[in-house]
């Protein structure tokens, strides 16, 4: 069973171009762990395009299964993104469901 992983952020900054470069920051890391760790089958992730009062980043990745999805999570790239993240943002949402 296929499972998806969503999550999306609100960023802390008040500074609308900071949020910007921090929104930016978190898609760009994300996207970059693409090929570094082998669990993630795709992958996307962006700044909010459209509506300010919304999240402020998100990202959508498919992984084969729970496990896959744990390995992806503990894996030193993945934490290596999650210490920017955590430095960057005020709260965060997540789901993960099968496909």
């Amino acid at each position: 069973m296929t499972i998806r992983h969503i999550v999306a952020w609100q960023v802390a900054a008040d500074d609308a171009a900071l949020k910007a470069e921090h929104a930016r920051g978190i898609a760009d890391r994300l996207l970059a762990l693409e090929g570094v760790i082998p669990e993630i089958l795709s992958i996307s992730a962006g700044p909010e395009a459209l509506y300010e009062q919304n999240w402020d980043v998100a990202l959508v990745a498919d992984f084969a299964d729970r496990e896959a999805l744990e390995r992806y999570q503990t894996h030193p790239a993945h934490q290596e993104v999650v210490a920017y993240v955590r430095s960057v943002v005020s709260g965060r949402v997540a789901v993960d469901f099968e496909l």
